[in-house]
């Protein structure tokens, strides 16, 4: 409801979904554009096709789905001269990634430790954790996870992969709870919530891709245009307000 409130589509303006996932967004704005208007979805991950193809069918007005990350997508129709009235970027995991387990991005069941929104990128959350330096673990939980424990979980990664490769999110929750205090992990939520989050955003060089986004979206953008972003964390919310 805020979406559609703050953007405002109207009838024949065209609309960018940078984050299309499951289709939820799009199904709302797509009718208010109509058919004189046209809906632009893009996503990197290839499950959102399968959702978009099943919309597509219903969809009032004209729409094409972008396979490809957001940045990468905006920068490509700016160059082409599209012009957009409305864009809406929907930062972070989407409902279709959490609730496929074997995807890896939830600390709550077991699963390969994976994390990649397109299956196709090289490095996944296991190469990380079985490979960066101690350093560099503590770094990335710090900053992308403001993890309280960052250098205590690093360390305890490094000693456990010396015994035995970290293969499942099981794997991972294990060691996060044995490295940090015994009363963290009754108090902020689930004690591995931070460092799931860093792994995440670094796989998927999520701060990277908005920051090239948000530049790409203002030359997009009609006159009037209007630029919506949900977020969910504050490495983005400072991003995106700065």
């Amino acid at each position: 409801d805020q979406v559609l409130a703050l953007t405002a589509p109207e009838p024949g303006e065209v609309v960018i979904d940078c984050t299309f996932g499951a289709g939820g967004h799009a199904s709302a704005l797509a009718p208010r554009v109509g058919p004189t208007g046209e809906l632009i979805a893009v996503d990197r991950d290839p499950e959102a096709a399968r959702h978009f193809a099943l919309l597509r069918e219903g969809m009032p007005c004209p729409a094409r789905l972008i396979g490809t990350d957001f940045a990468t997508a905006l920068e490509d129709l700016a160059a082409a001269g599209t012009r957009a009235d409305v864009i809406l970027m929907d930062l972070g995991l989407s409902s279709m990634q959490v609730d496929t387990p074997e995807r890896g991005f939830s600390y709550s069941r077991p699963a390969p430790l994976d994390m990649r929104m397109d299956p196709s990128l090289a490095v996944s959350a296991a190469d990380l954790v079985n490979t960066a330096s101690e350093q560099d673990l503590t770094g990335w939980f710090r900053e992308y996870g403001e993890e309280r424990y960052s250098r205590q979980i690093a360390r305890a990664i490094v000693r456990r992969r010396g015994e035995a490769p970290l293969a499942t999110t099981g794997d991972l929750v294990e060691v996060i709870r044995g490295a940090v205090p015994t009363p963290a992990l009754f108090a902020g939520g689930h004690p591995a919530r931070r460092v799931f989050q860093a792994l995440r955003i670094v796989v998927n060089d999520e701060l990277g891709i908005l920051e090239r986004a948000l530049p790409a979206a203002f030359e997009v953008l009609a006159p009037a245009g209007r630029l919506a972003v949900i977020s969910f964390q504050s490495l983005e919310d400072r991003m995106v307000k700065r």
